[in-house]
Parts: C-alpha cells; sequence; structure tokens
C-alpha cells in the first residue's frame, strides 16, 4: 500500500498542476497549453501504472477513501428534483439509508441507497452507513410505491454492512434483510443495483437483487469483510491483506464469477480524484442499462431475474465409491 500512497501524493500534485494550468489559459496565458499537455500526458501514465498495482486490499482502502462520492453526491449530480421521502411507518425515520423520486433525464425514478455521511457529525447522524431495521422497512416501503407507479429502482450500494446492535436485532434486522432481499426479486418493475464503494454482507445485499447490478472498478462486494474473514480464520486481524484476495472482492473477480453484470471503469487513481468524471460515466452506464430494461416486457423480466440469480454459483459433485 506504500507504493501506491506515494503515487497517489503524486497524482494528486498532477491534477493540482493541471487545474492551475487551466486556470492560467482562461486568463490568457496561452504559452502554458504545451506544459498542460505534457502535464496530462505524464497523469495518464501514472495513473495507469497506479491500477496495475492495486491489490484487492489496495482496493477495499480506495473504497473506503474519505473522499469518495457518496449516494447524496451521485443524485445531485445525476439526477434532478429529488424529493427525500422518510420513515418506515413502523419505528422512524433511519438515516442511514436514503430514498425518493427523481428525474433521471426526463424519467421519473425511484433512488435509494446507503449514506455514509462526509464529516463527523453527519457520519455519526448516517451511523457510518450502516442501517437499522426501520432503514430496510423504508427501502421496502419506497420500492413498492415505485412498483405502484411503474417507476423504475435504481439502488446505490455502500455499506460496511447493516448494523449489528442490540437494538437492531431486537428489531428484527435478519427479518427486515430477508424482506428487503425477497421484495426487490419479485419487484414488478426495472430494477438497477449500483456498487459503489463497501458491499458488506446482508446490508448491501438487501439493496442488491436487482435486474442489473453494476459495480465501480475500485468498489467491493462481500459477505464479509477482509477484517471479519481474518479474525475468523486466521485470528489475527492483521491478516486482512490476504483475507482480500482470497475473497473475491473485486469488481474483476465478481464480473469473472458472474455476480455482477458490468463494471464502471473509474477516473485513473479513483473516483475521489475526479469526481464529476465518474458522474458523467455513471449517467451513461445508466441511461444504456435503463433503456435496455424498460425494452422487455415485465413478465419476462421476472423470469430472467429469477434465472439470474438461481445460475449464480458453480458446483462440483464427487461421488465417492465404498470399499
Amino acid at each position: 500500500m506504500e507504493n501506491c500512497a506515494i503515487l497517489e501524493q503524486e497524482l494528486n500534485k498532477l491534477a493540482e498542476q493541471i487545474s492551475l494550468l487551466k486556470e492560467e489559459i482562461k486568463k490568457g496565458k496561452k504559452e502554458n497549453f504545451s506544459k498542460l499537455i505534457e502535464l496530462r500526458k505524464k497523469y495518464r501514465k501514472l495513473a495507469k501504472e497506479y491500477n496495475k498495482k492495486l491489490s484487492a486490499w489496495e482496493r477495499v482502502q480506495l473504497a473506503r477513501h474519505p473522499k469518495r462520492p457518496h449516494t447524496l453526491d451521485y443524485i445531485e449530480n445525476i439526477f434532478t428534483d429529488f424529493i427525500e421521502l422518510h420513515g418506515d411507518r413502523n419505528f422512524g425515520d433511519d438515516k442511514a439509508i436514503v430514498g425518493g423520486f427523481a428525474f433521471f433525464e426526463n424519467t421519473p425514478v425511484m433512488v435509494i441507497g446507503h449514506e455514509k455521511g462526509k464529516k463527523t457529525e453527519e457520519r455519526k447522524l448516517r451511523n457510518f452507513g450502516m442501517p437499522h431495521p426501520e432503514g430496510y422497512r423504508k427501502a421496502i416501503r419506497l420500492m413498492k410505491l415505485a412498483e405502484k407507479f411503474k417507476k423504475p429502482v435504481i439502488t446505490f450500494i455502500d455499506t460496511p454492512g447493516a448494523f449489528p446492535g442490540v437494538g437492531a436485532e431486537e428489531r428484527g434486522q435478519s427479518q427486515a434483510i430477508a424482506e428487503s432481499i425477497l421484495t426487490m426479486a419479485s419487484l414488478k418493475t426495472p430494477t438497477v443495483a449500483i456498487v459503489i464503494g463497501e458491499g458488506g454482507s446482508g446490508g448491501a445485499l438487501a439493496l442488491g437483487v436487482a435486474d442489473k447490478v453494476l459495480m465501480l472498478e475500485n468498489s467491493i462486494y462481500s459477505v464479509i469483510s477482509p477484517e471479519g474473514c481474518a479474525a475468523i480464520l486466521f485470528k489475527s486481524r492483521e491478516k486482512a491483506p490476504e483475507a482480500a484476495e482470497s475473497l473475491k472482492i473485486t469488481a474483476k473477480d465478481l464480473k469473472e464469477l458472474g455476480i455482477i453484470d458490468c463494471i464502471v471503469p473509474e477516473p485513473r487513481g479513483g473516483a475521489h480524484l475526479q469526481p464529476k468524471k465518474i458522474y458523467r460515466t455513471l449517467k451513461r452506464y445508466i441511461k444504456h442499462v435503463l433503456k435496455e430494461l424498460r425494452n422487455i416486457p415485465i413478465e419476462e423480466l421476472l423470469e430472467l431475474r429469477e434465472k439470474k440469480y438461481y445460475s449464480m454459483g458453480k458446483f462440483k459433485t464427487t461421488l465417492q465409491s465404498r470399499i
């Protein structure tokens, strides 16, 4: 990770220099144009080297980067006229999950996602993106509302996992997650899920059973965190980098395994370095998959969704003869 940290620092410096040169050129200093081209070439070369050197554990660190765009950032920059809806009509409003109607270009859609927050106070308010049962029940309510009005559902996944506290368990955490999974599996409207950061455990899967699952290049998706896996298998959290490799949690691994449908390329160096670029890129991908899903009759869509999830996993059965 040390080499990648050094490369990231260099990338940040180059990005700042490029930004300053752009401003100077706007002010009339045209002689800086050749220097700008040179710095851009250097940035692309360094970023390519950076991406090649990334291990699974380093991608975990990128997925958790504090400056990485979150759900509300994507909503603000990809959608318009977002109206947030609150509460599960049962217990309360969970700030770790946000959702509501919005327009994607000219199409009304339902947008739901985990939200971690940015500054310390907001992170505490959002419970660091770890939902309680009422968060998933809110999501279920909004999904069914979208189904009623025949609007596509787009979910953004970014959570370390569902909150494991005593109160959450007492209020039916596992049942809420199971009901959310079941709801998404049978929802009579097109669904798209996008892993934008951490996709941890059932807390992520509750928003991930979609017709199309997209995953940002430096995001992760796993049944357990590398630290949790290392603590169980190796009795030491220091083995987390080794666990990350074994878990196959990167976008590349999951695409090869057929768990996700598409990898969304990030700007060189990570989404946090060029957020505007990732907003534009992801918008194109969402537009493409929504167009594809809209052309499929709903009954056929449900059949395809069922086949998609039943076909996941590879098994080999061996018979041993008795002597």
